[in-house]
């Protein structure tokens, strides 16, 4: 198994290099024999989806730049926030279905912490400085 620091360092490089060249550039450095599992990056339902392994081996869920918060379920699986009802086989099925969950509103900044906190007025319920 790869040293973590050289996952997440190699991981943070192929998302820096995808956002700079458009993608192309990025899957193909992601291409190695030790290919990061968490990785991918593409339009989903008019958003921008992203995935990596972060610096513990968790995946880490990027939904329109916002962080998503992933769970690794008993059996195997994958939930979020807002769609913790049905099991997802991998870390991509459970950012789709976050999004389809989320619709068109905007993914709450709390949405990286667990659960999803909104507030229609605007205000900060629980004192939380982002």
């Amino acid at each position: 198994m790869p040293f973590p620091r050289r996952v997440a360092l190699r991981s943070l490089f192929a998302l820096a290099v995808t956002a700079a060249t458009g993608g192309a550039l990025g899957r193909i450095a992601a291409r190695s024999p030790e290919a990061d599992p968490h990785l991918f990056d593409e339009m989903y339902a008019g958003r921008r989806i992203r995935g990596l392994t972060g610096p513990g081996g968790e995946p880490v869920a990027l939904v329109d730049g916002r962080p998503l918060h992933l769970m690794r379920c008993a059996d195997g699986g994958w939930v979020s926030p807002l769609d913790h009802y049905e099991s997802c086989p991998t870390p991509l099925a459970a950012t789709r279905a976050a999004v389809d969950a989320a619709g068109s509103a905007p993914l709450s900044r709390y949405a990286a912490g667990h659960g999803l906190h909104s507030d229609p007025t605007g205000g900060n319920p629980r004192g939380v400085h982002a």
